[in-house]
């Protein structure tokens, strides 16, 4: 039995588990950012305090980069023959997983700020979003370096292979 597999069922995994990683990272992310304090007054301006305004965004690029090593990892263990295949797929994925991961997290994460005046509350928590919006390439980034590494190392065997074989000939 062949364990090669089409192209397509490789860039339809990667679709799906991009989709669905992509979704619990989002909640994930949700959960692990740390938000910064607003108090409203009654003019409806929203001061700022805290230090974690860029948090979010390193939360959200550590959970990426793990999603792009590891999704890519399981995709070249589909298709190990075909890397461009598998990167093709791998930035796909990459594409649906970080999309969905923002988007859930930002949805979950939202908060009223202009409906925070009219509310006897004085402190809420800011809504989570990303400061750095580059931190959305870092999937697609981590994607391309674990092909880029087994295609090095596909290339380094190769070498070894033909170096070995050219030393039998000349013993």
């Amino acid at each position: 039995m062949s364990t090669t597999r089409r192209v397509s069922a490789v860039l339809g995994m990667g679709l799906i588990f991009g989709a669905f990683v992509g979704a619990g990272l989002g909640v994930l992310w949700w959960r692990l950012a740390p938000r910064v304090d607003i108090t409203g007054d009654a003019g409806g301006l929203a001061d700022f305090r805290g230090k974690g305004l860029l948090a979010s965004d390193v939360a959200f690029t550590a959970l990426a980069f793990v999603a792009g090593v590891l999704i890519t990892i399981g995709l070249a263990r589909m298709r190990r023959e075909h890397l461009l295949q598998v990167l093709m797929a791998a930035l796909a994925s990459s594409a649906v997983g970080t999309a969905t991961m923002w988007w859930v997290g930002r949805t979950l994460g939202s908060v009223d700020i202009d409906g925070l005046a009219g509310t006897q509350q004085d402190a809420a928590q800011a809504p989570l979003v990303l400061h750095m919006p580059a931190v959305l390439l870092v999937w697609p980034i981590a994607a391309a370096l674990v092909v880029t590494v087994l295609a090095l190392e596909d290339w380094l065997s190769g070498l070894r292979a033909r170096s070995a074989s050219a030393r039998k000939l000349s013993a």
